[in-house]
């Protein structure tokens, strides 16, 4: 069953954010489609800036492939000094896709 993650982590930075984007990604520049991240079983990502840091609202296929890409953006965001990623996880009622 497909899942939310909602990450809102104060004092993040843009540069912080896109810097992440790009290790997942193992290239530079913008994340624009769910193949440019080399992850399985994301649906969408949709990240904002908010007055105190960054928010990310991911979709994904499960549970067990959100805790996958945790192995790989957990470290990520340590190394760039990114603290308090805690995720809410919510079951997806639904989802639209095109």
């Amino acid at each position: 069953m497909a899942i939310v993650a909602i990450f809102e982590i104060p004092g993040m930075t843009r540069a912080q954010y896109e810097k992440s984007a790009e290790k997942v990604a193992g290239r530079p520049g913008p994340v624009k489609k769910t193949s440019d991240w080399p992850v399985s079983g994301l649906i969408s990502h949709t990240a904002a800036p908010t007055p105190d840091g960054w928010l990310v609202v991911d979709v994904w296929e499960s549970e067990e492939a959100f805790q996958e890409f945790g192995k790989t953006i957990l470290p990520i965001l340590e190394e760039l000094g990114v603290q308090g990623a805690q995720p809410k996880i919510y079951q997806a009622h639904t989802v639209v896709t095109p």
